[in-house]
């Protein structure tokens, strides 16, 4: 069998970490187990769903390294639902109802007040052709519900079938239909409620494992038995845990909080972020993975916690941190060309001062501190000024290498007897303006001699 994934988001916003979670963890499945990744935006909602976020969205993914096998758009595969509506009809476990809204609340009303679980209890399975007739001269148009299976012949009879799985993530899981209504398929203005289109397309797309949030488990019920009631075999499926803030609140596209572009423009890097969408929640340490393939060797859904998993964006800045701090010249290059920073001083100035950033654009300024000088230059006291004098003239001549600064160092201490902070401190801040910084050592080199001459108070 080919394993084949799909990550479904509808494009009414942009996604956030919690949603990169659930397309990491199928990308990172679909990797393993050499199969495909389907990109598929439920779009049936078309009021609210727009081009502009699914754009967005695959913007998001390839920032990720997420590239889709196949991208598809529910709102052009209409003909085929309304096809497997049609089989449903004739299988008559699809129903018309005439309810409205404000009928429909009574009657949950009522079942709560007799002790009964506020479900639909299908009255429009007993309606006559006269009644139907009736709501339809008023002008009323149905909307479908789907028949949930029960084990009786009769299906006003409220014993119906547990539906069971193997999640995997979770384990043996279960649903009681019985505790739930018969969901609406299809609205009045026959238009797709997310159900149906999801199991068509799961089906017709060969979707062998569905795996996203914990919120899905009691749809998965629904959705099984829909997969029997079309004759298809379900998929797999795994509902991983949720992320929340620290706070415990959840995560929605609609508000922005901690979007994938927040986190982008922020400087954060693409595995920083799914490093810890990844791996908090899951009995892996969360550490920074160097890339998708490396992530996806530490990546096993089964390891996934199955209670919520709280996000905090300072985890982000700690491995933006260590990538930084690894992150080969190779690599940043392009970018820091970009920022502006290039020609033959590029690699080793990268080499001096990555261990001191936390996102590359930070190299900015540590690349005008080098070019140009301090922005602000220290103020000294008479003691510390007459001291960098006699230190400056103590500076090596040209043709420097690495041991300069030990060289240069070591005469001062011998002329000065300062040592420790008392020595370094005044030099690190004449010569970058700043009281800590990358290795003076690294950093002389690139100021050569007469542009650390300059930084002479």
């Amino acid at each position: 069998m080919t394993v084949t994934v799909r990550f479904a988001p509808s494009p009414t916003g942009r996604i956030h970490i919690g949603n990169a979670r659930t397309a990491l963890f199928n990308w990172l499945f679909a990797a393993n187990n050499k199969g495909r990744f389907i990109q598929r935006f439920d779009d049936t909602d078309i009021a609210r769903s727009k081009q502009e976020f699914a754009d967005s969205i695959l913007y998001d993914l390839h920032w990720l390294g997420i590239f889709p096998d196949a991208t598809e758009y529910q709102s052009r595969r209409v003909e085929i639902y309304d096809a497997a509506v049609e089989r449903l009809k004739e299988a008559r476990v699809l129903y018309a109802c005439y309810e409205t809204p404000e009928e429909l609340d009574l009657r949950r009303k009522v079942r709560r007040t007799r002790g009964l679980p506020p479900v639909y209890g299908r009255e429009a399975l007993t309606l006559t052709p006269e009644q139907v007739a009736e709501y339809q001269s008023d002008g009323r148009r149905p909307h479908w519900r789907f028949l949930l299976p029960n084990f009786t012949s009769d299906p006003l009879q409220p014993e119906r079938t547990e539906i069971h799985w193997n999640d995997l993530v979770r384990g043996e899981e279960t649903v009681d239909l019985a505790s739930l209504s018969d969901p609406v398929l299809v609205r009045e203005d026959g238009t797709y409620l997310y159900t149906l289109p999801s199991v068509v397309d799961d089906i017709e797309m060969g979707v062998s494992h569905v795996i996203r949030g914990d919120d899905h488990v009691t749809n998965t019920g629904v959705q099984i038995a829909l997969f029997q009631a079309l004759g298809a075999e379900p998929p797999v499926f795994g509902h991983h845990n949720l992320l929340t803030t620290v706070s415990g609140e959840g995560l929605s596209k609609r508000t922005g909080a901690l979007s994938i572009e927040s986190l982008r423009e922020n400087g954060i890097e693409p595995m920083a972020v799914a490093s810890l969408a990844v791996l908090v929640g899951t009995s892996e340490n969360v550490a920074a993975a160097h890339d998708l393939a490396d992530l996806a060797g530490h990546f096993d859904p089964a390891a996934t916690s199955k209670s919520a998993a709280k996000f905090d964006p300072d985890e982000l800045f700690v491995l933006n941190r260590t990538l930084m701090h690894h992150m080969p010249f190779a690599e940043a290059r392009d970018r820091l060309i970009v920022l502006g920073v290039s020609g033959d001083k590029a690699e080793p100035f990268w080499m001096a001062v990555r261990g001191n950033l936390d996102r590359l654009a930070d190299a900015v300024a540590w690349w005008r501190i080098v070019d140009q000088g301090p922005q602000e230059p220290a103020e000294f006291s008479g003691e510390d000024r007459d001291f960098l004098h006699q230190a400056f003239d103590l500076l090596p001549d040209e043709p420097w290498n690495g041991t300069v600064w030990k060289d240069w160092t070591g005469k001062i201490r011998e002329a000065t007897g300062r040592k420790g902070k008392a020595l370094f401190m005044p030099l690190r801040l004449a010569l970058t303006g700043q009281p800590s910084g990358p290795e003076l050592a690294d950093l002389l080199p690139l100021l050569g001699r007469e542009g650390t001459m300059a930084r002479r108070p």
